[in-house]
């Protein structure tokens, strides 16, 4: 590297520094001109994220090393990077592991001796991240000056700062989860290390900027979005972004309790206020007081708690269950569903005021299909999980692997991607009769193949790409036969097809009634669903 060609190199940088560039580009021409300037075979950028550095760019390495979070204190050579004055080359016999061990593209398996440096990036006088660049080939950096890829680094530091300053928005919304574990760790609520929105696509861009966006604001949010698709994570992140993130976040699933309880767990109730309460309770409102409460499925709320749940967001008032007593809080309230809410309302089984008021602001998810490459990001990032999990150097996806990925429809979106993974890693792990340092998998492990499939999935599956309607139809159809079987099989016994069908007896109800299967009348007595005679409900 010539002092000529090194300006050549930053000329460019320093000229993009006033221009108006997505953050994206801006690093992928960052790493560009350390590829020319240096004989390096992989380089990445990684952004300091409290306890994690995070790669916003890398060159040489696979696409799914985007979604990995490298924990400092689990990566040596990471920390050691950290913790030095200026740029740091190991020795080649450095016996400390490599974080990208398994990573590197066109290059299976565990990383030979190989020549390996990099240099931390610092903003404004604090640790900001990395640059790393490692060479296959022994020596490579002999020629490398150490003075001058300070200077790169300091270029690399003032680049990342405009692109920050430009990207301000979702960078916030990335930002605020972290801010939070720091609330709850002064405050002594220490919890599991929560997960982070992983995506680089135009919608979840889209997604992080709306996040930043109403995060901070006191409105109602409504998330919507098919199952899988990560609402309960969003609504972490609006939490996090929230004056209230230091407050409690309390969580409902109003789809897993039995109608007769769905008050009593909103509103608290009090003793002898029904068979089996025995002490006075607060409910899930009070106990969010000052915070948010999240209240996913909300479409499943029998009507006469949707008036009650109503009263409570336009005044801040309720009534434990059995008492007289007005109770107040200050509850900021984001609901989830995957139903369509207003069709709901057409039909009469949702209340339009509360729809109204619980759409504030309404966020729609994008189901991962429509996601492109993210599916690798989030493969990278279930990956790291794994490896951890299952105690190995690394944890790494094999190229027909990433295509399968890639070509799969996802019905059941992030959530079925991270139980495929899971799986697959067990299954490649079991074919090795010894532990190996580096996993790899393949698509055979993946077992995305159409007779790989679930018999409820496959038509699912086959209906991604159709419209939203027909795809709506087909799952209600699915569900009414699979009552009307359970039904059958029990000889018309609602108790007994519910316990058959691992749900509550309530909930099957309302998913009877929803897919236009006649039900029991809500006094107990025979309805006209299937049910021969003298069965009970």
């Amino acid at each position: 590297m010539t002092p000529q060609s090194l300006l050549d190199a930053m000329l460019p940088l320093v000229a993009d520094l006033a221009r108006q560039i997505p953050p994206s580009e801006r690093y992928r021409r960052l790493l560009d001109a350390v590829r020319r300037l240096l004989p390096a075979d992989c380089a990445a950028l990684l952004r300091l994220d409290g306890d994690a550095l995070v790669p916003l760019a890398v060159d040489g390495l696979s696409a799914d090393t985007l979604g990995r979070r490298f924990r400092v204190d689990q990566h040596p050579r990471l920390q050691a990077l950290l913790a030095a004055e200026g740029p740091l080359r190991f020795a080649p016999d450095c016996g400390l592991p490599d974080p990208y061990d398994g990573l590197v593209e066109h290059h299976h398996g565990h990383l030979p001796v190989h020549d390996c440096m990099g240099c931390a990036l610092r903003v404004q006088d604090r640790p900001w991240g990395l640059l790393t660049l490692d060479a296959l080939v022994l020596s490579r950096f002999d020629a490398v000056d150490m003075a001058a890829l300070q200077s790169l680094a300091d270029l690399a530091a003032a680049t990342v700062a405009a692109a920050e300053r430009m990207d301000d928005l979702a960078l916030r919304a990335e930002d605020a989860q972290h801010r939070a574990e720091q609330y709850r760790r002064a405050a002594g609520q220490e919890r599991p290390r929560a997960r982070r929105l992983v995506g680089r696509s135009a919608a979840h861009r889209a997604l992080l900027r709306e996040v930043a966006l109403v995060g901070p604001s006191a409105l109602t949010v409504l998330v919507s979005g098919e199952t899988g698709t990560g609402k309960e994570l969003v609504t972490q992140a609006l939490h996090a972004a929230s004056p209230r993130a230091g407050r409690a976040l309390v969580s409902l699933n109003c789809a897993a309790l039995p109608e007769s309880l769905v008050e009593s767990e909103l509103f608290g109730h009090v003793r002898g206020a029904f068979s089996g309460a025995v002490a006075e309770r607060q409910g899930k409102f009070e106990l969010a007081d000052g915070g948010t409460l999240f209240l996913d499925e909300v479409g499943e709320l029998p009507l006469a708690v949707q008036a009650k749940l109503l009263r409570v967001l336009q005044n801040g008032q309720l009534q434990r269950l059995g008492s007289d007593r007005e109770h107040r809080v200050d509850v900021r309230l984001i609901a989830a569903t995957n139903r369509d809410l207003a069709a709901e309302v057409r039909a009469g089984r949702f209340r339009a005021d509360l729809y109204h008021r619980l759409g504030a602001y309404p966020l729609h998810l994008p189901p991962l299909r429509e996601r492109g490459r993210d599916v690798l990001l989030l493969a990278g990032a279930f990956l790291e999980e794994q490896r951890a999990t299952l105690g190995l150097g690394n944890l790494r996806l094999a190229a027909d692997a990433q295509q399968a990925l890639l070509a799969h429809a996802w019905p059941g979106n992030v959530r079925e991607l991270e139980h495929v993974l899971a799986r697959a890693a067990l299954r490649a792990l079991a074919r090795h009769a010894q532990r190996p340092r580096v996993l790899t998998l393949d698509a055979n492990d993946l077992g995305l193949g159409a007779a790989a499939l679930p018999v409820a999935t496959a038509p699912m599956a086959q209906a991604a790409a159709v419209p939203a309607q027909p795809l709506r139809l087909r799952v209600q159809a699915f569900e009414r036969q699979a009552i009307e079987a359970a039904l059958a099989s029990q000889h018309g016994n609602w108790a007994a097809a519910a316990r058959s069908l691992d749900m509550d007896r309530a909930n099957l109800v309302r998913l009877a009634r929803r897919v236009g299967l006649a039900v029991p009348a809500r006094n107990g007595r025979p309805g006209l669903g299937i049910r021969p005679s003298g069965a009970q409900p």
